[in-house]
C-alpha cells in the first residue's frame, strides 16, 4: 500500500477502473465534500483515507 496521504488521478482511475476524465470528476466531488466540511484540498488530488472511507463505507455500513 502506498503511504502517501493523497491519491493522484491515475491512482483513482486504477482503483475504480475508470477513465482519467471520470477520475477527475470523482476527485472534484470528494474535494467539494471536504471543502464543505471546512477542510483544505489540493486540486487533482484527494485524501486517501477519505477516498476509501467514501468508497467502501468505513465501518462496514
Amino acid at each position: 500500500m502506498n503511504n502517501n496521504k493523497f491519491m493522484r488521478v491515475d491512482e483513482v482511475a486504477d482503483e475504480l477502473e475508470v477513465s482519467v476524465a471520470y477520475a477527475y470528476k470523482v476527485i472534484r466531488k470528494l474535494n467539494e465534500e471536504l471543502e464543505s466540511k471546512g477542510y483544505l484540498t489540493v486540486k487533482g488530488r484527494v485524501n486517501r483515507e477519505y477516498f476509501y472511507e467514501r468508497l467502501y463505507c468505513k465501518g462496514g455500513e
